[in-house]
């Protein structure tokens, strides 16, 4: 086979720009991201406009799109502040805006040529509501989550839009995330940029007769939280749907959220250009790999049938199978050395592994750690920079992990 296969674009999060270079270097085709204002993750750290303007030069240098989110619903007041805004978009030629409001369409369009995707938030669900969209100026739908793929390919082949779908990560118990529990439990508009993630806790419910009381044992569970989404094993129906982005949720995720699937997904398509298929053995490692994220027991959603009641997350998934970042390569020393900065502690005698950009999984086990001027140090600190030995294929910049005992819940959050 040729690597003309045809393959969707991986787009991934990045919400900081440290973040956004992990994305790409592992792979990613796009990013998504927010500025200080207008989007719906206020809470990840969000990009200044200086980290706005490395960030897409960093990600256009590389052949990555960057899309910027803008999917708050908006005030009038918010609307005011907006156009400014749109000008540093438009001098930073960022490649689409992401938006879920008819008002932020209209003041776009007023004010710049940007490009404009419709966010998840806007429950596009069916073809009707799709053509419409396009009327209003918008040239890719990111569909709600509660669409199947086979309706996907029906809504590209009515409308001639570009269609995005979801096809890793948290999944919202709302209807395409529009929810107020976070108002009620936490004071905080989730849509609005302050949603606290409510209902992923783990709640009491009393029960008597199927009519909530306080005169029996209160019963625990995770009845609002969803199981987490994983398409790699539908890759090929997306392709075959010609699904033109596929889209990994978690921009408050971690650093190695955002490399271990921007490689994953990135490696699945790089194998469907070469051989114009998917491999059962190939399939299982690249499903090994997303299981040492942090994750709760993973579903595919509505991807193939609508979610029902098996969607619902009941219990963390047991198995001791968690990673931790435990530093990036800040420098090479061929046959001398690595310089890695610490982001967890580590000791001599540990094996760790090195993520290639491309590539297997790289174990190192390390006999001694030095400091920068070369003394032996007993255990790495978070926030250092350390010397451990040179290991042929790491590279600047990859993300060295190590396994540990699994996380708590509120790790995945």
């Amino acid at each position: 086979m040729t690597n003309s296969n045809w393959t969707p674009e991986i787009l991934a999060p990045a919400g900081s720009l440290e973040k956004l270079k992990v994305s790409v270097l592992y792979g990613a085709n796009a990013v998504y991201l927010g500025g200080q204002k207008f989007g719906l993750r206020q809470a990840s750290d969000n990009f200044s406009a200086q980290e706005l303007r490395e960030g897409v030069q960093f990600a256009h240098s590389r052949g990555a799109h960057v899309y910027v989110v803008l999917n708050s619903f908006l005030h009038d007041k918010d609307l005011e502040e907006l156009p400014e805004f749109l000008s540093l978009l438009i001098e930073l030629q960022v490649d689409a805006v992401i938006v879920s409001d008819l008002g932020v369409i209209t003041t776009i369009q007023k004010h710049s040529n940007l490009v404009i995707h419709l966010s998840t938030q806007a429950s596009c669900l069916n073809i009707e509501s799709a053509k419409l969209w396009k009327k209003m100026g918008v040239t890719r739908i990111v569909l709600g989550r509660e669409v199947t793929i086979k309706e996907a390919s029906l809504i590209k082949k009515e409308t001639g839009l570009e269609i995005e779908m979801f096809v890793h990560g948290s999944m919202c118990m709302s209807f395409s995330g529009n929810c107020v529990i976070s108002n009620y439990t936490q004071g905080r508009d989730s849509n609005r940029g302050g949603c606290a993630h409510s209902c992923r806790f783990e709640y009491s419910i009393d029960f008597q007769n199927g009519i909530p009381s306080h005169n029996e044992a209160q019963k625990k569970a995770f009845f609002m939280s969803s199981k987490d989404l994983e398409g790699i094993r539908m890759l090929s129906e997306f392709i075959e749907a010609g699904i033109d982005s596929l889209k990994v949720e978690g921009r408050n995720k971690s650093h190695y959220y955002a490399g271990t699937v921007s490689k994953v997904y990135s490696e699945a398509m790089r194998f469907y250009k070469t051989h114009g298929h998917f491999l059962s053995d190939d399939l299982f490692k690249w499903e090994s790999e997303l299981r040492k994220i942090s994750h709760r027991d993973y579903t595919s959603g509505s991807l193939e049938n609508y979610a029902d009641e098996t969607s619902i997350y009941n219990e963390r998934d047991q198995e001791d199978n968690e990673y931790v970042v435990s530093g990036v390569v800040l420098e090479v020393k061929e046959s001398d050395y690595l310089l890695i900065e610490v982001r967890s502690a580590f000791y001599p005698g540990e094996t760790l592994e090195i993520m290639p950009f491309v590539g297997e999984i790289l174990e190192h086990k390390i006999p001694s750690i030095q400091t920068i001027s070369g003394t032996l140090i007993e255990k790495s600190k978070p926030g250092s920079v350390v010397k451990i030995d040179y290991m042929a294929g790491a590279e600047k910049y990859n993300l060295i992990r190590k396994k540990i005992k699994a996380m708590p819940l509120e790790a995945a959050l």
